[in-house]
C-alpha cells in the first residue's frame, strides 16, 4: 500500500469495522455485539497480517475507552486476537458456510474464554471443577445472544463487504 494514498479496499475494510465499533455503542441487547464480527472481517480481509489485528483492536480500545473496562479485558482482548488468527485461517478461502462455521467457532472460543477467565480469577465460583462448571452453566443463557450476534453481524460485514467488491471492481484489485 502506498503510503500516500490509501486504496479504496482499505478505506472499506476500515470503515465497516469503524461502523462496526460504533454500533457497540447503540443500545443493544446483552452480548448482542459486533465484537467478534470485526476479529474474522479484519482476519479475512486484510492482506497485511498488521492491518488485521490493528485495526480491529484499535475499533475494540476506543470503543471500550467509552464503554469501560472490567478486571477480565485481558480475556476479551486474548479472545479477540486469536478470532483475527481464526478469520486469517478458517477464511483463506471464502464462502458461505466457512463464514457461519468461523462466526459460530468465534462464538465457542470467545465464550470458553473468558467464562474461564472469570473463573479464574474472581471469587464468585470456588476454584474447583464443580465452580468452574456452575461458571459455565451460569454462563449459557448470555451464549444464545453472543451466538446469534455474532452471526448476524458477521453476516451483514461479510454480504456488505461481497456486495461492495462485486459493483466496485476496485475493491478486488488491491491489496492491502
Amino acid at each position: 500500500m502506498n503510503s500516500q494514498k490509501l486504496s479504496p479496499r482499505f478505506l472499506m475494510l476500515t470503515g465497516l469495522i469503524i461502523v462496526a465499533a460504533i454500533v457497540r455503542l447503540l443500545p443493544h441487547p446483552p452480548n448482542f455485539a459486533p465484537i467478534a464480527a470485526m476479529a474474522l472481517f479484519g482476519g479475512a480481509y486484510f492482506n497485511k497480517k498488521v492491518f488485521a489485528f490493528a485495526i480491529p483492536l484499535a475499533a475494540l480500545f476506543l470503543t471500550d475507552l467509552f464503554l469501560g473496562f472490567h478486571n477480565t479485558m485481558w480475556a476479551v482482548y486474548l479472545s479477540f486476537i486469536v478470532i483475527v488468527g481464526l478469520g486469517m485461517v478458517m477464511l483463506q478461502k471464502k464462502s458461505a458456510l466457512r463464514v457461519v462455521l468461523a462466526s459460530v467457532s468465534a462464538s465457542v472460543l470467545f465464550f470458553i474464554v473468558t467464562n474461564f477467565a472469570f473463573w479464574a480469577t474472581d471469587t464468585l465460583y470456588p476454584t474447583t471443577a464443580a465452580g468452574l462448571a456452575a461458571c459455565f452453566t451460569a454462563a449459557i443463557p448470555f451464549f444464545h445472544n453472543t451466538l446469534i450476534g455474532d452471526l448476524f453481524f458477521t453476516g451483514v460485514m461479510f454480504g456488505v463487504f461481497e456486495l461492495a467488491k462485486a459493483k466496485f471492481p476496485e475493491l478486488v484489485r488491491v491489496k492491502v
